[in-house]
């Protein structure tokens, strides 16, 4: 029996990705709901693809774009719809919308799927708790997406958190690991985007070469295995080989390797119950030999310092850093800030004294986070940058 399966976010890198994995694997899925925000041509071509009937398109001028084209398919404008579109249980949902706007649609589809694979990492910083509330209300089994965190999932494999001793995420380290020190006041933008082992977009490039993105990786780690943040450590990796290492209370190590292609953990995420055949290149015994793992240069990389000051327990906090972060890295890219700037006003807004109070007050709902983001960002409209 084919396995029914819905896409949130499917014109993203990460719903391409997935997109090619079941077009090769078409006898075994069958995809019942496609959804973006504006690229209403390219999920016009995956509904044409993948023969899908329902789409949901959030931008009006690809809603009513498509309305007018297509009377054989079923277009909604928002994600209020789920209940008509999904009757039953789907067995799986990759749920990969950028950003906090993923995180309603995210909490709304787990009472509608058996499994959901989360790629929206600012639901898992920022929603955690409410996420996990969700899945054990509704039963629903979930998978991380990110390679780091399906390579942590795939290590422990049912071992309980109270077994682990150590956890170690690895980071490429960007483009600017090999930088002397004293290079980074002149750091253009087209360097920043020059990632030398992942290709993703503009926005989780930048994050990659000032390492906010590992800061991220360990609070999303902390969430999702019930860690405390010092069983958590950042190793610089530049060849992006190994993905994790779990070190374990018995004594041993487990380190999960694989070459830096999205689609391998995504892959294996649609086959948790089997063991399925996908095409990859030999061992790299070259890159064994020559791991190069290291300790992160924080004189280098001052922002996996703000590690340092995170609550203990999920907070509103999170929702400030991941909104201090988007608005910093906009400028960046808008040539309106230097990348050294970029971080210095990231330590700067993170730590100021009116945002500090939200480290003690946990998110009671979706509110909650939105009317936080929208006040953090129109504070943030204040200030001269």
């Amino acid at each position: 029996m084919k396995k029914k399966i819905a896409i949130l976010g499917s014109t993203g890198s990460i719903g391409k990705s997935l997109i090619n994995i079941i077009k090769k694997n078409k006898k075994d899925f069958e995809v019942i709901l496609l959804t973006a925000n504006r690229n209403y041509k390219e999920l016009y071509k995956q509904s044409k693809l993948l023969n899908v009937k329902n789409l949901i398109i959030t931008d009006l001028k690809g809603y009513n774009f498509l309305k007018r084209k297509n009377m054989n398919l079923k277009i909604y404008n928002d994600y209020s719809n789920l209940h008509k579109i999904l009757k039953n249980k789907v067995d799986y949902t990759m749920s990969s919308i950028t950003g906090l706007d993923g995180l309603e649609p995210t909490l709304n589809i787990i009472k509608k799927t058996k499994t959901i694979a989360i790629a929206n990492k600012e639901s898992i910083i920022c929603a955690w708790d409410l996420i996990k509330k969700r899945l054990d209300r509704y039963k629903t089994k979930f998978v991380p997406v990110d390679s780091e965190h399906f390579s942590i999932w795939s290590l422990i494999d049912n071992n309980k958190t109270e077994t682990i001793d150590k956890i170690y995420i690895t980071a490429s380290g960007g483009p600017f690991i090999n930088l002397p020190n004293d290079k980074f006041n002149k750091i253009k933008l087209s360097d920043a985007l020059k990632h030398p082992s992942w290709r993703m977009g503009k926005k989780i490039t930048i994050d990659s070469a000032t390492l906010m993105n590992k800061v991220f990786e360990v609070i999303e780690a902390k969430n999702i295995f019930d860690l405390s943040y010092n069983k958590i450590s950042i190793l610089t990796h530049p060849k992006s080989y190994i993905h994790a290492i779990v070190k374990f209370e018995n004594a041993l190590n487990k380190i999960l390797v694989h070459d830096p292609d999205m689609k391998i953990p995504i892959h294996n995420s649609l086959y948790t119950s089997e063991m399925k055949r996908y095409k990859s290149k030999i061992l790299n015994l070259n890159i064994l030999n020559n791991l190069n793992l290291k300790k992160v240069d924080l004189v280098k990389f001052p922002l996996v310092k703000i590690l340092n000051n995170l609550p203990k327990n999920s907070s509103l906090y999170e929702t400030i850093l991941i909104t201090i972060n988007d608005y910093l890295v906009l400028k960046f890219l808008k040539k309106k800030i230097s990348f050294k700037e970029l971080i210095n006003l990231i330590i700067k807004f993170s730590n100021l004294k009116e945002f500090q109070k939200f480290k003690k007050i946990k998110p009671k709902n979706v509110q909650d986070i939105y009317r936080l983001r929208n006040y953090v960002s129109l504070k943030m409209d204040t200030f001269s940058i």
